[in-house]
């Protein structure tokens, strides 16, 4: 497993990746504002904004006297929650890989489309990965949380772009490598997809994440500005 700590490659297009550092504001925030200040509103944030698939097919859940809606919250509708799940996390360690995954990798795609192109980007991706969990899992009564599914749209983006910068990485968590994009998160994407195939009844969203790969595959394609091209041969600096 790696996880990335820095790339350098240097924008071309903007000058600054405005849009990358709002979204990661903003996903702290509102883990603070959730999970860490007194009266945590963990449970009833989780209970209203997460995408929960077995409610989503639904066409009216809070109707069904199954469904149990726990005090003190408030109903949102389900199409909403194809987005609002992007922004909650379960915990610190969740938050901080996606949002170092983010911080890497988001301001080169940024870059490469535009702050404005990178938001619908961002968005589009995290919204199909939501889709593709719910056609994997529809009965489902796990909440789906975290930016993953955005974040691996931004990966595959990545690896489009610029497969051969060299990127620093902690393999196994401890152990500083600098490696190629294409190798670093090449071999993050095939996990992801071996794991969705082979792995069932566990918490990790598998088939969110390659919903999010498959997206910001597709995505890049025609979302990139004129003139950025795909596969470059960069390989950044030291």
């Amino acid at each position: 497993m790696f996880v990335p700590i820095h790339d350098r490659n240097p924008l071309k297009s903007i000058q600054y990746q405005y849009v990358t550092v709002t979204l990661i504001i903003l996903n702290v925030a509102i883990y603070v504002l959730l999970q860490v200040l007194p009266m945590s509103l963990a449970n009833e944030g989780t209970a209203a904004f997460a995408l929960i698939p077995a409610e989503f097919i639904q066409r009216n859940p809070l109707m069904d006297s199954e469904i149990i809606i726990p005090a003190g919250t408030f109903p949102v509708p389900e199409r909403f929650t194809l987005v609002s799940y992007m922004f909650l996390h379960g915990n610190f360690i969740h938050l901080a890989g996606n949002m170092l995954f983010l911080w890497v990798f988001g301001d080169n795609v940024e870059d490469a489309m535009g702050h404005v192109r990178f938001l619908m980007f961002y968005t589009m991706c995290g919204i199909f990965a939501g889709v593709v969990h719910i056609w994997a899992m529809p009965h489902s009564t796990t909440p789906l949380i975290g930016a993953s599914g955005a974040v691996s749209g931004i990966i595959t983006a990545y690896l489009m772009l610029h497969p051969k910068v060299k990127t620093w990485v902690l393999a196994f968590w401890w152990i500083p490598l600098r490696i190629s994009a294409a190798w670093a998160l090449g071999f993050w994407a095939g996990l992801q997809v071996f794991n969705a195939i082979a792995s069932s009844g566990n918490n990790v969203a598998w088939w969110a994440h390659v919903g999010g790969l498959v997206s910001g595959a597709l995505l890049i394609l025609f979302m990139r500005r004129p003139g950025v091209r795909l596969f470059d041969k960069t390989q950044g600096g030291s």
